[in-house]
C-alpha cells in the first residue's frame, strides 16, 4: 500500500504473537490485492476498466470501503472523493515523480471525470459500477485505514489487548504500553518532522494527513498529493491534519477531507462528529486543537515555520 507496516504486541507469549503478526501482514497483502490501483487483477483495476461499460463483481471488503468512502464524501461535501483517480496520471506523486505541474487546461479536462456519485454499489449482487466512461477510483486515501481496522479485529480475535498497528500515517493503539497509555507524537510538517506535540491514547486511532510525505517544491511553491477535487490542484489551507477516533478507516478518510476543506471548515466538521478529535497545522503555521483535546494535548514547541 505504498507504506511501511509496523506491528507491536505486549505479551508473554512470543510464539503466539509472532504468528498473529504474520497473520496481520498476510491480511494487508490480501487487501492490497483487492484495493490497489497497481495490481492488474485487483477489484479496483477491474472496476476502473469497466467504467461506463457495466457492473463488476467485487469482494465484500471492496464494497465496505466504497460505502464508507461515499459516507465520508457526503460528510465533507465532496472534498473527499475517491474518483480523484482521474488526476493521478497527470499529478505524479506515487512513483516516477518528475516534478511537473500539469497545464491548467489538462486539469480542467479531468475535472469533468470527478464525481463520487457516479460510483454505484449493489451489496446484494456484490457488484460495483462507475456509470460514466473515463472515470477512475483510487482508494489511497482510505484503504490503509480499512486494513488497520481489519488487523485490529484479527488481534482482538486472538485475545491480544495491548498492541500497536501503524501503516504510514494511520496508527491504532490498543490497551497500554507496558501498563501505561501510549504516548503518541504529532509530526512537525516541516524540518526534521520530529514531534511538536504529544497526546496519550488508549484504544484509539491516530491518523495524520500532511503535505510533506509525497511532495515536491517548484519555484518556491510546495506541490503535494492531497488534491482538491473541485480545482484539481493541491489543497492549500493546511500543512497537516491529525485525527483521533475509534475507527481507523474513518479517521484516514475524514483527515483527508478536513485537510482539503481547510482549517476553518475542517475544524467545524470535526466538532460536529462524535468520538472524533483533531489537531490542524494551518498553512500559516498556526496550531488548532478541537475542544475534546484541549487539556490532553501537550505542546512541546511551535511547528517549524518554513515553506
Amino acid at each position: 500500500m505504498g507504506s511501511l507496516l509496523r506491528v507491536a504486541i505486549w505479551t508473554t507469549d512470543d510464539a503466539r504473537a509472532t504468528g498473529a503478526i504474520a497473520h496481520v501482514f498476510r491480511e494487508f497483502d490480501r487487501l492490497e490485492a483487492l484495493l490497489s490501483n497497481w495490481r492488474n487483477e485487483s477489484d479496483v483495476t477491474r472496476l476502473n476498466n469497466s467504467a461506463g461499460v457495466g457492473p463488476v463483481k467485487v469482494s465484500q471488503d471492496t464494497i465496505a470501503v466504497l460505502r464508507t468512502a461515499r459516507d465520508v464524501s457526503e460528510l465533507t461535501r465532496g472534498k473527499f472523493d475517491i474518483t480523484f483517480g482521474a488526476l493521478t496520471d497527470i499529478w505524479r506523486f506515487d512513483h516516477d515523480q518528475d516534478n511537473v505541474v500539469p497545464e491548467r487546461d489538462l486539469i480542467e479536462a479531468r475535472l469533468k471525470r470527478i464525481d463520487y456519485r457516479a460510483v454505484e454499489i449493489d451489496s446484494t449482487a456484490g457488484t460495483a459500477f462507475i456509470n460514466r466512461p473515463g472515470m477512475k477510483v483510487h482508494l489511497g486515501g482510505i484503504g490503509k485505514g480499512y486494513a488497520v481496522d481489519r488487523a485490529i479485529a484479527l488481534l482482538r480475535g486472538q485475545g491480544f489487548k495491548d498492541f500497536l498497528i501503524q501503516a504510514g500515517g494511520d496508527l491504532y493503539v490498543a490497551g497500554g504500553d507496558g501498563g501505561k497509555p501510549w504516548k503518541l507524537g504529532i509530526a512537525d510538517p516541516r524540518g526534521s518532522h520530529d514531534p511538536f506535540a504529544t497526546v496519550q491514547v488508549s484504544d484509539g486511532t491516530f491518523s495524520t494527513s500532511g503535505d510533506y510525505e509525497r511532495a515536491f517544491m517548484k519555484d518556491g511553491t510546495r506541490y503535494h498529493h492531497i488534491l482538491d477535487p473541485d480545482v484539481g490542484e493541491p489543497a492549500r489551507g493546511c500543512r497537516s491534519v491529525t485525527l483521533i477516533s475509534d475507527r481507523a478507516v474513518l479517521a484516514d478518510a475524514i483527515a483527508k477531507g478536513v485537510f482539503i476543506l481547510g482549517p476553518d471548515e475542517g475544524m467545524k466538521l470535526i466538532e460536529t462528529l462524535p468520538d472524533v478529535e483533531g489537531v490542524i497545522v494551518t498553512s500559516d503555521n498556526q496550531v488548532r486543537v478541537s475542544t475534546g483535546l484541549k487539556g490532553r494535548l501537550r505542546l512541546l514547541r511551535a511547528p517549524t515555520n518554513a515553506p
